[in-house]
């Protein structure tokens, strides 16, 4: 890690959360890496994911509103963040997929990248929600 010591604590958090597909909380990682380190605190997990995001170690989650979540995996893919839940799922690209071209700067702006997120229903909401809610959500979305 770069330009800071690698603690014992930052190292777990980081392999949690890279085990992990689920787009934690800090809260969610935090009861996680619990089993591993039954003294460390919630505190510390925060200020951790904080550096880690800062050096790019891995991806800040944070959307209109909802808790932040945290993607162990930096590299470059698109999200899908459910409405009802707030759960994120990763969005795979086809093989010959390639980023969209970012667009001109305004003047005296830098673009340093984009974040790619759809917004839906994931499995389980789907199934509770039932048939005709949805019908009412995709039309809403649609207006």
């Amino acid at each position: 890690m770069d330009g800071t010591r690698n603690s014992n604590q930052r190292q777990t958090i980081l392999e949690e959360l890279r085990g992990m597909r689920s787009h934690p909380t800090a809260c969610e990682l935090y009861e996680v890496v619990r089993r591993r380190m039954p003294r460390i605190s919630l505190g510390t997990v925060y200020r951790n994911l904080d550096l880690l995001a800062r050096q790019g170690h891995i991806r800040r989650l944070a959307g209109d509103g909802a808790q932040a979540r945290f993607d162990g995996h930096p590299d470059d893919h698109a999200h899908l963040r459910c409405v009802s839940c707030g759960c994120v799922a990763d969005v795979a690209r086809s093989a010959g997929d390639r980023p969209p071209a970012l667009p001109r700067a305004p003047a005296g702006h830098l673009i340093l990248g984009a974040r790619v997120e759809f917004l839906g229903l994931c499995p389980l909401c789907r199934a509770e929600l039932g048939p005709e809610r949805v019908a009412d959500l995709r039309r809403a979305w649609r207006a």
